[in-house]
C-alpha cells in the first residue's frame, strides 16, 4: 500500500492507510461498533485526505440497516452514566456539573426512550450540556419511530466523525 500523506494530520493517517487489516478494524473499531461500517471505513483505504475518510464514514452510515444501527448503538452508554470508553467520557462531559435533579430526570427519560424506542437514547453530546442533552431527549420522545431512526442515523454519523478525527489526531 503506498503512503499517502496531505495534510496537517498526515501522520496518522499514514498510519492507518498503512496499518495491518486488524490493527486497522480495530483502531476503527474504536469509532463504531458496526462491523459493515467498520468493513467500508477499512476496505477503502489508503486515504488521501482526512475529509476522503469522512466521507466514507458518511457514506458507511447512509448504508447502515437497522441491524448495523443496533450494533453501533450497543457501543454507546446512557447519557448520564459513567460507563464507556475515553471518548464517550469526554463527549458526555456535559453532564458531569449536572445537578442531581437533572441527572434523575436524564435517567427518567432514557428509561422512557428505551420503553419507546427499544433503544439507548444516542445522540451527539460534544459540546451539549446536560439540559441541552435533557431537552433533546425530552423532544424525541415525541418522535414517530420512523423519524426517529433517521435522526438516529444523523446523530451516529456526528459521532462516527467527531471519533474518526480523534483518532486520525491522536
Amino acid at each position: 500500500m503506498a503512503q499517502l500523506t496531505t495534510d496537517r494530520d498526515d501522520q496518522s493517517l499514514t498510519w492507518l492507510n498503512n496499518a495491518d487489516p486488524d490493527a486497522a478494524r480495530d483502531a476503527v473499531l474504536r469509532c463504531c461498533s458496526a462491523p459493515s461500517w467498520v468493513d467500508a471505513v477499512t476496505a477503502n483505504r489508503p486515504y488521501r485526505s482526512l475529509d476522503d475518510l469522512l466521507n466514507t464514514s458518511d457514506n458507511a452510515v447512509k448504508e447502515l440497516t437497522e441491524d448495523d444501527i443496533e450494533q453501533a448503538i450497543a457501543g454507546h452508554p446512557r447519557i448520564g452514566d459513567n460507563g464507556g470508553g475515553r471518548w464517550s467520557k469526554q463527549e458526555q462531559s456535559g453532564t458531569d456539573g449536572a445537578s442531581d435533579d437533572t441527572r434523575a430526570e436524564l435517567a427518567k427519560g432514557n428509561a422512557a426512550y428505551e420503553e419507546r424506542f427499544g433503544r439507548v437514547f444516542l445522540i451527539c453530546a460534544t459540546g451539549l450540556s446536560a439540559e441541552q442533552m435533557l431537552g433533546q431527549l425530552r423532544e424525541r420522545l415525541g418522535s414517530d419511530p420512523d423519524a426517529e431512526r433517521a435522526v438516529v442515523r444523523e446523530e451516529l454519523r456526528k459521532i462516527n466523525r467527531l471519533r474518526l478525527e480523534k483518532l486520525v489526531r491522536s
